[in-house]
């Protein structure tokens, strides 16, 4: 889709609101391609930048974390609103029990479909209701799709949402010092009096990280991001740099003191921004992706273990690892592009991670991050002192993987696994493997013809996953596509040492 100057309607993904009264909107993009759609937030024009989110669920969440400052965010699960907001209720530490901050941060919404019906047991309003009350447009029956694949091409772009009567000019939100905007203004404590102290530099900090740091019985001090840190040295005992918005270069305060404190034998763990901000501080240096990283699924490896974990993202910037300076070295690397994940020094307790260990929303996996830092501070962890195999993973060149289908399905029976399996096979034959499928039942659609190179109608059980892995000698095994049954086999397989 060629840029234009000239405004152009590409979309208007159906009228979905015959039986309602509902205004009609546009998504304007600065290239002047315009999205048509119908308002389901408050009918008020609005500019930002606009980027996507794969998540399936998590809107509550994404919607009142701070990183989205400025940002018009579109959802690419195609409907949103079903399971309405859930209510103001506090937890036992006095945050926001289901949001990650008290106001809603994206400059606007955007979606294929929206549900005006919901259903959930923790459920207050609707996520209509919720968005007029904070005073944030959304649009609804836009192709998301299209945009999205838009977005992927060209970039992150920026854009509009505007209805009629109500101009607004494109503005980057970037050239904008967002973190002084999320920033608490004056320290907040919790858990008083417990100890290790812990200093949390505010640079838009979600709940779920405060939440995570006070389960581990640490008293937590939520600082704004230009907080004099050498002048407070006596009041801490370790230092969090938490998640934010916007370019990591406009947050310099942050920097300054940052550059002061790794000098020190504190111990540091920065999350997402904080990562980036570690970074600045070190020497090295941060650049824009191309449309960033937004999802509650991303893998990510180890670099200490090799071990791979699923991982909630949430970022527009990355780490130029190769700026590192010789003290420090990469932790973490994103497995889908390669991109830095984290960074570690080689001798002080000092690490950080690209993604959200707090997984709120998202999974688990990283939550052990907060138990590290916490360690370091008490001196339970030794810091890093031998240098890691970075490129270990990068060079391994695959050439054919094998799949492994859900097994003997009845007709309409878990179709999912179907789907999945195809789209699993397209996506491995684009990136040029040879794909090698294991599954028993012809009447898939992952066994036609011109899918997969080449397809076992076999038992999908250890003993014939084996005695294929020796014929085919594949340089990867791919067991997630095919539910509990190829779960189980690749369980079988790495207990058995194969």
């Amino acid at each position: 889709m060629s840029a234009t100057t000239e405004s152009k309607v590409v979309a208007n993904f159906g009228d979905c609101c015959i039986d309602r009264d509902v205004k009609k909107g546009k998504l304007v993009l600065a290239d002047g391609t315009v999205f048509e759609g119908f308002s389901f937030g408050e009918e008020t024009s609005r500019s930002g930048e606009v980027v996507f989110n794969t998540g399936m669920v998590g809107y509550p969440e994404s919607l009142t974390d701070p990183s989205y400052r400025g940002q018009i965010l579109v959802f690419t699960f195609p409907m949103m609103g079903n399971y309405g907001v859930p209510g103001d209720e506090l937890d036992e530490y006095g945050l926001p029990k289901w949001f990650e901050s008290d106001a809603i941060h994206v400059a606007g919404v955007i979606v294929a479909d929206y549900s005006y019906e919901y259903s959930h047991w923790a459920a207050k309003k609707s996520l209509s209701e919720w968005l007029k009350e904070n005073h944030i447009p959304a649009l609804y029956g836009i192709d998301t799709r299209m945009l999205t694949k838009k977005i992927r091409e060209t970039g992150v772009m920026l854009g509009k949402i505007e209805f009629p009567g109500q101009h607004v000019e494109i503005e980057d939100p970037n050239l904008r010092n967002l973190v002084a905007e999320v920033s608490t203004k004056t320290p907040r404590v919790f858990n008083k009096g417990m100890t290790p102290r812990i200093v949390a530099v505010d640079c838009g900090i979600k709940n779920n990280i405060i939440r995570c740091l006070c389960a581990r019985k640490a008293q937590v001090t939520v600082v704004p991001f230009d907080y004099d840190l050498k002048g407070h040295r006596d009041e801490y005992d370790g230092i969090f740099l938490s998640n934010g918005p916007g370019n990591p270069e406009m947050a310099q305060a942050t920097i300054e003191q940052l550059k002061w404190a790794i000098t020190t034998d504190i111990p540091i763990f920065g999350i997402c921004l904080g990562n980036q901000l570690l970074a600045l501080a070190a020497g090295a240096r941060t650049y824009k992706m191309k449309f960033g990283n937004r999802a509650a699924n991303v893998p990510c490896v180890d670099l200490l273990t090799g071990n791979c974990f699923i991982t909630s993202q949430n970022h527009g910037f990355a780490v130029d690892e190769k700026t590192l300076p010789a003290d420090w070295q990469p932790l973490f690397f994103n497995a889908n592009d390669y991109s830095n994940e984290g960074i570690i020094h080689r001798t002080k307790k000092i690490f950080s991670s690209q993604f959200h260990p707090e997984a709120c929303a998202g999974p688990l996996d990283t939550r052990f991050l907060f138990d590290r830092f916490v360690n370091n501070i008490r001196g339970c962890e030794t810091p890093l002192n031998t240098p890691l195999n970075t490129n270990f993973f990068r060079l391994q060149k695959f050439r054919k993987v094998l799949i492994l289908g859900s097994g003997g399905l009845s007709i309409g029976q878990a179709g999912e696994f179907d789907y999945s399996g195809s789209q699993a096979i397209k996506a491995m034959k684009e990136e040029g493997l040879e794909v090698v499928l294991m599954n028993p039942n012809i009447a898939t659609v992952q066994t036609s013809k011109n899918l997969a190179n080449k397809v076992y109608f076999l038992p999908v059980t250890p003993d014939f996953v084996k005695r294929v892995l020796d014929k085919e000698q594949p340089d990867c095994l791919l067991v997630s596509m095919g539910g509990q049954t190829a779960l189980n086999v690749g369980i079988s397989l790495y207990e058995a040492g194969e």
